[in-house]
């Protein structure tokens, strides 16, 4: 079986690749297709590929390109990781929001928005290729934000379009330590939408351990997730949120960064290039290695103090969902985790084709999304229904090419909340992202 990864150049390929070759028998990938607009990138990563090769020789020969079709053409498996406008573009997405007094981050509040609005006509584009070119294929999408570009590109694809993120697996993963369970035979009760959901339940042989755990503050103060956010909020939630909750909490307090500060994005813009700047060198994999590391040791860095547990750093993987979610669909063996699918009910307030983030059953038919254990709390309701109206007005803004409508779903989010503001982040994201002077030419 042919996989095709689009954004072949992106920097985390090598742990799609190595999480393949080491499931093998699972998988059955027989051919990795690196597919990147910037061959440069893309031969920087192949060269980290092949040094991984040679001590993996039942790895997958790789094949690159730059043409689109030619990689999607007899494709079984679509990995989509595309970044459009590169690092630079998100260092965009986040000073533009700063300069405005806002949270500037790249999925949460107008960052996220601005990624989305410049991605969701490029997704739809590829949807479209690929249900022309490999209407069989499974797509897999860690674009992010993710929610966002999995829904935009469901137009096309239906039911064989996923979403991926490694925040929910990460989180069950260290609660599951926390009470000590392995976390392959917990059952979860999860909800909500990419980086905005909680953990609400983790069951060992029919009982749930998660409101032990929520009512003794010296093991709930080991979770990542609750350092970010503090003791006495987790518990006051009676349940788990996502890591990216944090940044609700902190623009809500005024705890926003300073126009001087170094972003996220302006710290892995730099970090990459250096990364990228010596492709052609040997020590490929072990540059890649050690650049790997301080990125994942300074993840979320502004969230708390000293330095990230190691533990922390290995709680989740996107890799691995994406190869547990490949093996299921392709062997037909089934398998409950955590995805990027529609509605279809779950959440009562939103469309049947909204796209949230919920355990799921998967197999060779596709996956469907788990009941709930109950529902959300009427605060919840609130801040995922404002969010999704807000996502789901931004996909219509990029078809309609409008202006007006892109301001209004900025404005429609929570962390923005203001017309005004709406308008002057599209005229701040216009200005600098040369995508959306080409998008945006409606009112």
């Amino acid at each position: 079986m042919r996989l095709t990864i689009l954004g072949g150049g992106g920097f985390r390929v090598p742990l799609v690749y190595a999480a393949v070759a080491r499931a093998a028998g699972r998988v059955g990938v027989d051919e990795v297709v690196l597919q990147d607009v910037d061959a440069g990138r893309m031969a920087a990563i192949a060269e980290v590929l092949a040094d991984f090769r040679v001590t993996h020789p039942q790895a997958p020969p790789v094949a690159t390109t730059t043409d689109v079709d030619e990689a999607i053409s007899g494709a079984g498996v679509i990995f989509s990781a595309i970044r459009v406008g590169g690092t630079a573009g998100r260092v965009h997405d986040e000073r533009v929001a700063i300069d405005l007094g806002l949270l500037g981050q790249e999925t949460v509040g107008p960052g996220g928005l601005a990624f989305a609005l410049r991605t969701v006509p490029v997704v739809q584009d590829l949807a479209a290729r690929i249900a022309a070119l490999a209407p069989q294929a499974w797509t897999i999408n860690f674009t992010n934000p993710a929610g966002v570009i999995t829904e935009a590109m469901s137009a096309h694809l239906g039911s064989r379009v996923f979403g991926i993120c490694d925040t929910p697996i990460g989180l069950v993963r260290r609660v599951a330590r926390a009470v000590g369970i392995d976390p392959a035979a917990a059952k979860v009760d999860y909800l909500g939408l990419n980086h905005l959901g909680w953990l609400r339940g983790i069951w060992a042989n029919g009982t749930d351990l998660l409101p032990g755990l929520i009512q003794d503050p010296a093991r709930l103060a080991e979770l990542e997730e609750v350092r970010y956010l503090g003791t006495e909020r987790v518990q006051a939630m009676g349940a788990i949120p996502n890591e990216y909750l944090y940044y609700y909490d902190r623009a809500r307090a005024g705890r926003l960064p300073r126009a001087g500060d170094q972003t996220r994005g302006e710290f892995l813009r730099d970090q990459q290039a250096s990364f990228y700047a010596a492709a052609g060198t040997p020590g490929a994999l072990l540059r890649w290695q050690q650049h790997l590391q301080q990125r994942e040791a300074t993840y979320m860095a502004e969230a708390r103090e000293g330095q990230r547990a190691a533990a922390d750093m290995h709680g989740g993987g996107y890799h691995e969902v994406a190869v547990d979610l490949m093996a299921a669909l392709c062997n037909g063996s089934p398998a409950e985790m955590i995805l990027n699918l529609p509605n279809a009910g779950t959440i009562a307030q939103l469309p049947a084709d909204a796209v949230i983030e919920v355990p799921a059953h998967v197999d060779a038919t596709g996956a469907r999304p788990l009941v709930p254990q109950r529902p959300l709390t009427p605060e919840q309701q609130e801040l995922i229904g404002s969010v999704k109206a807000s996502e789901r007005e931004l996909i219509a803004a990029a078809g309609a090419r409008s202006r007006s409508m892109a301001a209004a779903a900025f404005a429609a989010h929570p962390l923005v909340n203001s017309l005004d503001l709406g308008r002057q982040l599209v005229d701040g994201y216009i200005a600098v992202h040369p995508e959306l002077q080409s998008l945006l030419t409606e009112p």
